[in-house]
C-alpha cells in the first residue's frame, strides 16, 4: 500500500512539475515583416530615417524558464535610404564597407523577461567586424497563432543607440550625428 501511494504522490508531482518542464520554443525571422531601422542626425537640419531589406534569423524563448536566444544577420547590401546615390555612399568604405563586411550580426547573452514576456536582450552587435555588446530594450512583445497561416508567431519591436566611431564609421562626424538609433521590427513563426 506504502508504494502505491509513493506512485500516487509521484504521478502527482510530476502532473504539477510538468507544465514548468516547457520546451524552448524556436521561430523563425519572416523575411518580409522583419526590417531594422536605422536613424541620426544630418547636420542638425533631420533624422534621417534608412533600412535594410534583407533580415534572417531565430528567436527561441523558453517562456518557463525565462531564458532565450536571438540570432540575426543584416545584408548590409541591402541598405535603402530612398536615394540610389546614399545607398552606394553608406555602402562604401567610409561606413558600412559592404565589399568587405556583406553582413551585420546581433547574437543575444541573455533576454531578460518581466513575466512572461521579454523586455531587454543583451548581446554581441557586429558591424564592419567590430563587436560591442549592447541591450536591445524590447518596446513591444506579442504571442499569438497568426491569423493566416495558423502557425505559432511571435512579434516585437526592440531599440539601441550606438556610436558610429565605436564601429570604424565616423566619418563627418560629429556634424553627421554619431548616435545611430537602431530599430527593429521582427516577426517570426515557428515551423
Amino acid at each position: 500500500m506504502t508504494s502505491l501511494k509513493t506512485l500516487i504522490a509521484s504521478l502527482a508531482l510530476a502532473a504539477v512539475a510538468a507544465p514548468a518542464l516547457a520546451a524552448p520554443e524556436t521561430f523563425k525571422l519572416d523575411p518580409n515583416h522583419s526590417f531594422p531601422r536605422f536613424s541620426y542626425s544630418h547636420f542638425g537640419y533631420s533624422t534621417q530615417l534608412s533600412r535594410f531589406d534583407k533580415t534572417s534569423g531565430t528567436i527561441t524563448l523558453d517562456r518557463a524558464a525565462k531564458t532565450g536566444a536571438v540570432d540575426i544577420t543584416i545584408d548590409t547590401k541591402s541598405v535603402s535610404t530612398g536615394s540610389s546615390l546614399f545607398n552606394e555612399h553608406i555602402q562604401a568604405e567610409d561606413f558600412l564597407d559592404t565589399a568587405r563586411y556583406p553582413t551585420a550580426t546581433f547574437k543575444s547573452t541573455k533576454v531578460v523577461f518581466d513575466g512572461d514576456k521579454p523586455v531587454a536582450v543583451d548581446g554581441t552587435l557586429t558591424l564592419k567586424g567590430v563587436s560591442k555588446p549592447v541591450t536591445l530594450k524590447v518596446t513591444s512583445f506579442h504571442s499569438m497563432p497568426h491569423p493566416m497561416t495558423k502557425k505559432d508567431a511571435i512579434g516585437a519591436n526592440a531599440t539601441v543607440t550606438v556610436k558610429r566611431t565605436d564601429f570604424n564609421m565616423g566619418k563627418y562626424a560629429p556634424n553627421v550625428g554619431d548616435e545611430v538609433t537602431i530599430d527593429i521590427a521582427v516577426e517570426a513563426s515557428k515551423d
